[in-house]
């Protein structure tokens, strides 16, 4: 029994045994898993650790990439910025100069139209005033009848010829009366007549004290980089300049004088072709025959389309319109034309503007003045390639193209070669010489113009106290500006006048010169 009882502990021993063996056994399988995964996840930690470390510096380095080719994106999209800006500012320029141009023509117009205005409410005034004369003489007469009546049926027993007798004295009353308001009349209109004489022969003195002046200009300077430029210009055995010359039929000057090469030829077009295409030729570096030929074609066909684009341009600041294409081009070529030095078409274009301002005066129709003041030298454009002088060349052209007859014979008259039938002849003879002696104008006055101003100028720093003197209106006015803190008010009238005095002993000048000295103060404080 006790056997039994130890053999039954024995087996239950065992089994309780087994039990927690397999129980150790489970627990030394789950701490083995346990570590087995701690070392398998930090290994995978120290790989992600190396994987996030590589991936930084890879975007890292994609981030210095992307910002090395955006930053050079930005730097070419800034350039394009810039020129596109640059080009469009000077487009810019070119349209406010060409509105300042229709602005001032516009002022001109509107100045016009005021005056037209003013003429059109002074004739209304005038009609009214007579329309109330009239009105106003009516009812005289009407009182006049009635008092005849009156008085003949008081008088009917009187004769026949004294009836007549009294009312023929009444109405010679009457009549003194209305002559005395008619020489009234009379005398007003003889003095609005008198300023229109005045006006007339003060445009007279202006055309009769007009000089003429001369200078030549005929050669262009073209400037070189440096001299060595000169033998390839010439080329070997000359062959580069004479084919040069042949192309554009100038005569090119290469002598001792550095870092210039001088184009001479009396056609201002041909001469302008040959300084244009040098400097191309110049600035390209190939010159031979072949491309001096290629480069002259391209700059003809450049100067043509400046010639049509420059009488347009004419054509618009004058407001005239309705012109031949012919003449456009004429018209065009007076840009590359100077006369003692002016230009030809800035010359054209003054004496058109001078012309309307007087024809206007004078009451004479601007339209026709300012036209015929445009195509007044217009045979200068051709007087290199028909003999014979520029207004008969000037009047032929003009015939040939269908051009009114008073603007033909303003062309051929204006010189005094036929004798005016109209009076724009004269009115445009003056506007020429006030446009040619205009100070500074003409080439050879330049000189003197400008020794002049200076002079001005230096006169007037000369004084104690002024810190700056500008000679404006072509030397009509100079403007001294004194210091304050040294000037006072007593003492800018001594200098005004000590400067004028000075100017009136040491220069020569036509009129009078305008001295105007500015002391300014300024005060400047600011609120906190």
């Amino acid at each position: 029994m006790n056997f039994d009882i130890l053999a039954i502990d024995g087996g239950v021993m065992t089994t309780i045994t087994a039990v927690v063996c397999l129980v150790v056994g489970g627990f030394g399988v789950l701490i083995a898993k346990s570590l087995s995964a701690k070392a398998h996840r930090a290994t995978v930690e120290a790989e992600l650790k190396a994987l996030k470390t590589a991936a930084e510096a890879e975007a890292q380095k994609i981030r210095a990439q992307a910002e090395a080719a955006a930053k050079s994106e930005f730097i070419q999209q800034r350039e394009k910025f810039d020129l596109e800006t640059a080009s469009t500012r000077k487009d810019l320029r070119s349209e406010e100069k060409r509105l300042a141009k229709r602005e001032d023509i516009i002022d001109q117009k509107m100045e016009t139209l005021s005056t037209k205005e003013r003429m059109l409410n002074t004739g209304e005034r005038a009609l009214t005033e007579k329309e109330k004369s009239i009105v106003n003489k009516d009812r005289h007469l009407n009182d006049l009848i009635a008092q005849q009546k009156s008085q003949l049926m008081k008088v009917a027993n009187l004769s026949q010829e004294e009836a007549k007798r009294i009312v023929l004295e009444q109405v010679e009353q009457n009549i003194a009366g209305d002559a005395a308001r008619l020489v009234d009349r009379k005398l007003e209109e003889a003095r609005e007549n008198a300023e229109r004489e005045s006006r007339e022969i003060i445009l007279q003195a202006i055309q009769r004290y007009a000089s003429d002046q001369t200078c030549d200009h005929t050669v262009s300077a073209v400037d070189i980089p440096s001299d060595d430029m000169k033998g390839r210009i010439i080329g070997r055995e000359g062959r580069n300049i004479r084919a040069f010359e042949k192309a554009t039929g100038v005569d090119v000057i290469v002598d001792d004088t550095p870092g210039v090469i001088v184009c001479s030829a009396f056609d201002p077009i041909r001469r302008e072709i040959a300084r244009r295409s040098l400097e191309k030729l110049i600035q390209d570096g190939r010159i031979h025959p072949t491309r001096i030929e290629e480069v002259v074609a391209v700059v003809q066909k450049d100067i043509l389309k400046d010639i049509q684009q420059a009488g347009k341009d004419a054509m618009l600041e004058a407001n005239v319109q309705g012109l031949h294409p012919k003449l456009v081009e004429l018209l065009g070529r007076l840009k590359f034309r100077t006369s003692y030095g002016q230009n030809v078409l800035q010359h054209a274009l003054e004496v058109s503007a001078l012309s309307q301002v007087m024809a206007d005066l004078l009451g004479l129709d601007g339209k026709i003045a300012r036209r015929a003041g445009l195509l007044h030298d217009i045979g200068k454009a051709a007087d290199h390639e028909v003999e014979g002088g520029h207004p008969k060349i000037g009047a032929d052209l003009l015939k040939r193209y269908g051009e009114k007859d008073i603007v033909i014979e303003v062309a051929g008259g204006h010189h005094g070669d036929i004798e005016a039938t109209t009076p724009f002849t004269p009115l445009v003879q003056a506007a020429d010489a006030v446009s040619a002696s205009r100070p500074g104008a003409r080439r050879e006055s330049l000189e003197r113009y400008v020794q002049r101003l200076e002079k001005l100028e230096s006169i007037a720093t000369a004084f104690e106290g002024v810190k700056n003197a500008y000679a404006i209106q072509a030397g009509r006015e100079v403007r001294v500006i004194v210091d304050p803190e040294n000037v006072d008010d007593r003492l800018t009238q001594k200098i005004a006048h000590d400067i004028a005095k000075r100017v009136e002993e040491e220069m020569e000048y036509p009129g009078e010169v305008r001295v105007t000295l500015i002391r300014e103060v300024r005060c400047v404080d600011y609120a906190k």
